[in-house]
């Protein structure tokens, strides 16, 4: 008896999913012209409601929209346990906080193995551009939104590819850090942007910060955009642009420039 009522309690919970291609919480599917050449991302989190306004806005609602990106959020509450839909315990060995439990996330987790399983966690590695860079160019990528005091560690040693962190600091949960990502590897995504160049010219491209922009007009309140970028001297743009870069970087975050990078350019 406890089998089938696990059984029949697993087919509720596959059926609460959202599946539908190109479905976000909160919008109708979005028929996809090319279901092989989108990117599946999925989003594992207690609280799908987060994500149903941002995945349907700008840039990545237009990439759901065009079939370049196929986006499912998985409602984890959906796999608790018992009657409470129970998601989370005390820590053995005392502490403070709760830990979310394993089961759960095991039962979420499995039916996703064939994805690149990303747990968003401090204790992750640092996201970079090269981290975007990479998950973007996979065919499947599923983002895990930890809350409480943390995860179980059986769940990162067993469910998960990779771990990953936003930066140092601590969020309440992993869901903006998901949301970050899901932008990140969408303007990405070929078609994804208006100008496919843009992706190109941008911070950390290079290993150095953008330099500064300017649009009209050309002086405000007597303040003037530099000269040389409305010149029309193209190679004094781009040679002011990348001395920019470099002046920026330097000043800003020098950790990104590779050791002896001064002496190089003959500044040592």
């Amino acid at each position: 008896a406890a089998a089938a009522s696990s059984k029949r309690q697993a087919r509720d919970v596959m059926g609460r999913r959202y599946q539908r291609e190109g479905r976000v919480p909160g919008r109708p599917a979005v028929p996809r012209a090319d279901t092989l050449a989108a990117m599946r991302l999925t989003l594992v989190t207690i609280f799908p409601e987060y994500f149903a306004s941002p995945l349907a806005l700008g840039v990545v609602g237009r990439a759901a929209a065009a079939g370049i990106l196929q986006l499912e959020v998985v409602d984890l509450r959906a796999y608790g346990l018992g009657r409470h839909r129970q998601l989370d315990d005390a820590p053995f060995g005392g502490g403070p906080g709760m830990v979310m439990m394993v089961e759960p996330l095991a039962a979420a987790l499995e039916p996703l193995r064939g994805t690149h399983r990303v747990l968003l966690t401090p204790a992750g590695r640092p996201i970079t551009q090269a981290t975007i860079d990479r998950w973007a160019g996979l065919p499947a990528l599923t983002l895990v939104c930890g809350r409480y005091e943390g995860v179980d560690e059986r769940v990162a040693e067993h469910f998960i590819e990779e771990e990953a962190s936003l930066g140092d600091f601590v969020l309440a949960g992993g869901e903006a850090a998901a949301l970050a990502v899901v932008e990140g590897v969408a303007r990405l995504l070929p078609g994804a942007l208006g100008n496919p160049e843009s992706a190109g010219t941008e911070s950390f491209r290079d290993g150095l910060l953008e330099e500064p922009l300017y649009t009209r007009p050309a002086e405000f309140r007597s303040w003037k955009v530099p000269e040389v970028l409305i010149s029309g001297d193209h190679a004094r743009i781009a040679a002011w642009r990348r001395e920019r870069r470099l002046q920026r970087t330097r000043e800003r975050r020098p950790d990104l420039l590779p050791p002896g990078f001064a002496e190089e350019n003959g500044e040592g």
